[in-house]
């Protein structure tokens, strides 16, 4: 079979389409890579601090952050354009296109977040009133809970952008997610990781998401080898409880959800984004309903006053 996978042109992002196609090549597939340029790496180009383009400002007003690093790919997938798409499974929308199903979701990363120093001292060394960067407002509302005397700046950019701003002194460290890190061989950058307790991570991070059309059964019997149940039960209870709270990216809104003898355990977090208010819920179900599991802790979460939070931190 010949396949066309749609990707973004970052480091990262190539890396992972590159791992998908060596895993459908080994099958005997003709697999090739199309890079495709989203409506996020446009966003990436701009300062926090400058205007954007009216076309841009009008997308995000309309959709948020999330999906505008898969929207012009899910075009392009949609349109016969490319046979997949290959994304970090924590850009990926709850809600898919008419047309798109999620086909495989293979074996997660580590899905923490970590800690990179340019001095090298740990978290909790850090100087009052230091420069730490990370656009995520996730990371920010518990970094805020853990610490409130650190100064939180936004670092746009992708991976290699962010390390160079850090070494250019444009912050002395960053949060970052370890999965983009340990892919690109960067280990040896990582001060210290956080815990799940620290810093619950993004829904689906640390995964991978192989996005087809559904009328594409061949397609789909390629992708099937590619795909790990475990992972996949995770990350449905993860979006099913991101959708019972209506949230995205732009909302500090985590959960992380992992196997434990034959039962899935699932946490959530909901947090103010100046982190005065950080809500946490869990639960423990059976793994063959993942969504009635994330719609729990949704609820759980919900029953504490995350509306009340989430009201006023969408932006």
């Amino acid at each position: 079979m010949n396949i066309v996978i749609g990707s973004r042109g970052s480091q990262l992002a190539l890396w992972q389409a590159n791992w998908v196609k060596d895993q459908l090549k080994a099958a005997g597939h003709e697999v090739a890579i199309e890079i495709i340029r989203t409506s996020g790496d446009k966003l990436q180009s701009y300062l926090p601090s400058e205007p954007l383009p009216e076309s841009l400002a009008q997308i995000v007003a309309e959709a948020g952050t999330k999906g505008l690093f898969i929207k012009e790919i899910e075009e392009a997938l949609l349109a016969g354009e490319v046979d997949l798409a290959v994304h970090s499974l924590k850009d990926l929308p709850t809600t898919l296109p008419a047309g798109l199903i999620l086909a495989a979701v293979p074996l997660r990363e580590d899905a923490r977040d970590v800690f990179i120093s340019a001095d090298r001292n740990p978290f909790e060394q850090l100087p009052a009133g230091a420069l730490v960067g990370t656009s995520s407002p996730r990371r920010q509302a518990q970094l805020k809970r853990l610490r409130p005397d650190l100064n939180l700046i936004a670092i746009r950019g992708n991976l290699t952008t962010r390390l160079r701003k850090l070494e250019e002194g444009d912050c002395v460290a960053l949060v970052l997610a370890a999965a983009g890190l340990h892919r690109l061989g960067l280990r040896d950058r990582i001060t210290g990781y956080f815990s799940f307790d620290q810093i619950c991570p993004a829904v689906g991070q640390g995964a991978l998401a192989i996005e087809t059309r559904d009328d594409d059964a061949g397609l789909g019997r390629a992708v099937a080898p590619l795909d790990d149940p475990p992972t996949h039960l995770a990350v449905r209870a993860e979006r099913a409880l991101l959708r019972g709270l209506g949230g995205g990216c732009q909302v500090p809104i985590a959960a992380y959800a992992n196997m434990e003898d034959l039962q899935m355990h699932l946490q959530g977090v909901v947090a103010s984004l100046d982190g005065s208010r950080l809500l946490r819920a869990a639960a423990t179900g059976s793994q063959g309903d993942p969504e009635g599991l994330g719609e729990t802790v949704a609820i759980k979460l919900l029953e504490q006053g995350a509306e009340d939070i989430l009201r006023v931190t969408q932006f």
